[in-house]
């Protein structure tokens, strides 16, 4: 067997980045791709438990080669990136990190004026120090190629030539360094240039509508929808178009890039996509949200996809037809404060109970107390995390 041939089929260590919260998500999505292998098969109803019998805190470690990084960037919904272990040593010196570190083999990932950035942390370890960890990795990549290589701070500024990543950490003396597979991070789909005043992360998005149960038939209906994350998001995940679909990877830089393997993976991928699509229906009572959700949409490929309307929720007019209603409404906290935010959760549970009889509901919030000023009956849910704000997500049958 060549070396090409070597490279394409051996099998590496790798890690799927997810929010907090998000894990049970990102690990069913790898189970569905076929890539979580032997070690766990976890099912639909898992994500909605408090179980983290076989996930990591903060992402869900698996194994592959080239075919499965590409697989993993181009379809994970709830990721938001794709790391390579390039290796994991022990090191208490400067010299020793240095040293085992320029055994790694760099040159499958980097090219000679590759600009790079590294992201270094330290925790009870001897090298405590996070610049000079970093002054010795990169001297260590220098060693390996040939040439120190260019060095700037990480960034994602659109239309920039975004560094390769470099993740180092240091934990009691143990070094993990991991090559970042994915570029911007993947809730970076392509098609949201505009927000709203508190936007939905794509990525979080998606989770809503995977824990909602939808049968992705059914009328699905967001009245709280701003910047159109939720429903663009639905509308995709119904149709079967790839999160990463649209968009380029970091992976595509490396010297080892597979184009060919590349482009059968679209064409797959294009081939499975389902032109209908169920009636999906957006609507806020800020005008300026539903320009913004609609301008979104139409980046997204999909401004004939969604039904947008600038409404209050008391205005809403649901199908006849009972379906989902998958919803983040304002919090409080997030935004300016309202009068009395509990009224708004009052009227919802009033408009849903009234106009929406045998509808499944899921929900986002920050308080307890909202969601039970709704006069619906949640379950338990699950605790994740939303621009930094702990919410729980939360599903009720009408």
């Amino acid at each position: 067997m060549g070396k090409e041939g070597f490279f394409r089929k051996k099998m590496e260590s790798l890690f799927a980045v997810c929010a907090p919260g998000l894990e049970p998500f990102t690990a069913l999505e790898l189970s569905q791709l076929g890539l979580l292998g032997s070690h766990a098969h976890p099912q639909p109803e898992d994500i909605l438990t408090e179980s983290r019998s076989y996930f990591e805190p903060g992402g869900i470690p698996f194994q592959g080669s080239r075919h499965e990084i590409y697989q993993a960037n181009l379809y994970l919904r709830t990721s938001s990136r794709v790391l390579v272990r390039l290796g994991e040593f022990y090191a208490s010196v400067f010299p020793e990190l240095r040293r085992k570190a320029s055994r790694l083999p760099w040159e499958k990932y980097l090219g000679r004026e590759r600009t790079i950035a590294l992201r270094v942390t330290c925790q009870r370890s001897r090298l405590y120090h996070e610049g000079a960890v970093a002054e010795r990795i990169s001297g260590a990549i220098a060693d390996r190629l040939g040439n120190p290589p260019p060095l700037q701070k990480y960034h994602e500024d659109p239309g920039t030539d975004i560094p390769q990543l470099i993740v180092v950490r240091l934990v009691d003396n143990l070094c993990t360094i991991s090559i970042d597979s994915s570029g911007a991070l993947l809730h970076r789909r392509g098609y949201r240039l505009a927000v709203a005043k508190a936007p939905l992360r794509e990525t979080l998005a998606s989770a809503m509508v995977m824990a909602s149960g939808w049968d992705a038939i059914s009328p699905l209906l967001d009245p709280f929808c701003g910047s159109g994350t939720l429903p663009i998001e639905a509308v995709l995940w119904a149709r079967r178009v790839p999160a990463g679909y649209a968009r380029r990877f970091a992976f595509m830089d490396w010297p080892n890039f597979d184009s060919r393997l590349w482009d059968q993976l679209l064409a797959d991928a294009g081939k499975a996509i389902v032109p209908a699509f169920p009636r999906i229906i957006a609507s806020d009572r800020d005008a300026g949200a539903i320009q913004t959700a609609k301008a979104n949409a139409e980046r997204a490929g999909l401004a004939d996809c969604i039904e947008f309307s600038c409404k209050a929720i008391s205005a809403i007019n649901p199908p006849s037809h009972p379906g989902w209603i998958v919803t983040n409404p304002p919090y409080g906290v997030r935004l300016s404060k309202t009068p009395d935010l509990r009224n708004l959760y009052a009227q919802l549970g009033k408009v849903l109970r009234t106009r929406c009889p045998g509808w499944h509901v899921t929900l986002l919030c920050d308080s307890i107390q909202l969601i039970r000023a709704t006069g619906l009956e949640f379950d338990r849910g699950i605790s994740m995390v939303n621009g930094g704000l702990k919410v729980r997500l939360v599903r009720s049958s009408i």
